[in-house]
This record gives structure tokens, C-alpha cells and sequence, in this order.
């Protein structure tokens, strides 16, 4: 059930570690690690998503090493990294449970939010109508992710009439993509990470089996 003052934030992965887990940081005495989880798309490109979990949590699912077949339940989390040159907005999977088994690979989330910004609707150059949309999705203890969300054809022009402060929710994927970014003295190659809407859901539709 839906808790007061919470959004909706469910995702489901199954995919293929692609490297072993790292430490990241330590909170409240937990110990965090994080790594790439390889998925690939019915198109056969494969997204690689950052999962991050407790170690606590990696250890009762058997420690997963890189090429292991792994299952991930839980939800997206965002941060902005200040090191380095500028802001960038960091996305990773939140592991709620972890299980090492063969299977399909599966790319789930089910999300609801708040529109924070104007949504963007723009056409690719062969004529395919896209919109860019920041979701506000709140958590415990008021905080909230800003998930960057792109919706294709008739979605995008749904998307495209809403405005900021209406209630948004949806069934999609997490998709990665490569970019190079371009400063005055040098480039760097890096990765975007954005939710792939593919329906539209009424506010208590937000409920999943599975």
C-alpha cells in the first residue's frame, strides 16, 4: 500500500554482474558497495545500471562476482556528485534483496512523482516526437529523487501537455546511454542514465505483483 507523504519507487532487474562489488561508503556503521548490473534490451543493447547495496545483504546472497546471473528488488535513488568539474546527477538501483539465479533479463520500475519542471517536447530529426520530463519522487524522512524521464510518440505528446506540480505515474525502464562531454581543454566520455516510459497508469494502478 501507497504510504502518506511517499511515492511509489519499485524496481525489479535481472541481468549479469559486470564487475565484482566495491566499497562505496559507510553510513550509520553499514557498509555500502556498489556495482554495474549488465541487462540487456529485447533489441539486444545492454544497459548497465549501478546497483547499490549493504554489505550485509550482498553476504546472505552469496557475495555475487562479475558474470554471475543476479535478480535485484528495490528502488531508484539519486545523488549529485560535486567532485570533479561540476554537478552530476548520479542514479543508481537501491537493493532491497538480492538473489543469485538464472533467468530472463528483466528491466521493471514502477514510479509515481511530482512534475518538478516544464516537460521538453522536441522531434528527432526523422520526425519522432520525444519529451523530457524531471519526476519528483518523494521518500521517507522528506527527501526525494528527481528522476529524468523521456517518453516517445503518442506518450510524449501526453507527457508534453502536463504541467509542473501534476501527479505523474508510470511503468518504464532504466536505460543508460553514452555521451561525450565537451569542456574547453578536453572531453570525457560519460553515461547518462534515464527512465524509458512505457505506460501511463491512474494514481491506484500503482500496485505490482511480482
Amino acid at each position: 500500500m501507497k504510504q502518506t507523504g511517499m511515492d511509489t519507487n519499485r524496481m525489479v532487474l535481472h541481468g549479469r554482474v559486470a564487475q565484482d562489488p566495491v566499497s562505496s561508503h559507510s553510513n550509520h556503521e553499514v557498509e555500502f558497495y556498489t556495482f554495474p548490473l549488465a541487462v540487456s534490451r529485447l533489441s539486444g543493447v545492454c544497459d548497465l545500471v549501478n546497483v547499490m547495496a549493504p554489505r550485509q545483504l550482498l553476504q546472505e546472497a552469496g557475495w555475487p562476482r562479475q558474470d554471475d546471473p543476479l535478480t535485484v528488488r528495490g528502488e531508484l535513488r539519486t545523488f549529485n556528485n560535486r567532485t570533479g568539474v561540476g554537478s552530476r546527477l548520479v542514479i543508481s538501483v537501491f537493493a532491497r534483496e538480492l538473489a543469485l539465479e538464472e533467468g530472463e533479463d528483466e528491466n521493471r520500475l514502477l514510479l509515481s512523482g511530482t512534475l518538478c519542471k516544464p516537460p521538453t517536447l522536441r522531434s528527432t530529426p526523422l520526425g519522432r516526437s520525444i519529451c523530457d520530463m524531471i519526476l519528483a519522487s518523494n521518500r521517507r524522512y522528506g527527501r526525494a529523487d528527481y528522476l529524468p524521464c523521456i517518453a516517445w510518440g503518442s506518450l510524449a505528446h501526453r507527457c508534453g501537455q502536463m504541467a509542473v506540480g501534476e501527479s505523474l505515474c508510470l511503468e518504464g525502464r532504466l536505460q543508460s546511454r553514452n555521451y561525450t562531454k565537451h569542456f574547453e581543454d578536453h572531453s570525457e566520455e560519460r553515461t547518462a542514465f534515464e527512465v524509458s516510459v512505457m505506460n501511463l497508469l491512474p494514481p491506484d494502478m500503482v500496485t505490482w505483483a511480482g
